[in-house]
């Protein structure tokens, strides 16, 4: 059975996966190939991990990582009562 708090990862890294699709499938399969090469991780595994992913887009985004970031905080707020759990991984994305 999956808790709560797994199944608000589950949609918050959902949240993060369409975000990074909508600029194109190219970057985001580059996304995951070196997340999986740098860090043997997958999305999922990063809301855990942020720092991994924040290294991974900004060498993946370079110029526009705080664009990539403000879609998928947009992305991000129709989910509810997971406020903890976005703070603490946009705190990580944003320093």
């Amino acid at each position: 059975m999956v808790s709560i708090e797994q199944e608000n990862k589950i949609a918050f890294a959902t949240c993060i996966e369409v975000a990074l699709m909508r600029r194109g499938n190219s970057n985001y399969n580059l996304v995951l190939a070196k997340l999986q090469s740098l860090y043997k991780s997958w999305i999922f595994e990063c809301i855990e991990h942020p720092e991994y992913l924040r290294n991974v887009l900004k060498e993946v985004y370079v110029n526009d990582y705080y664009i990539v970031i403000e879609e998928i905080r947009s992305e991000s707020d129709r989910l509810e009562d997971i406020d903890k759990l976005k703070s603490d991984f946009f705190k990580v994305m944003l320093s």
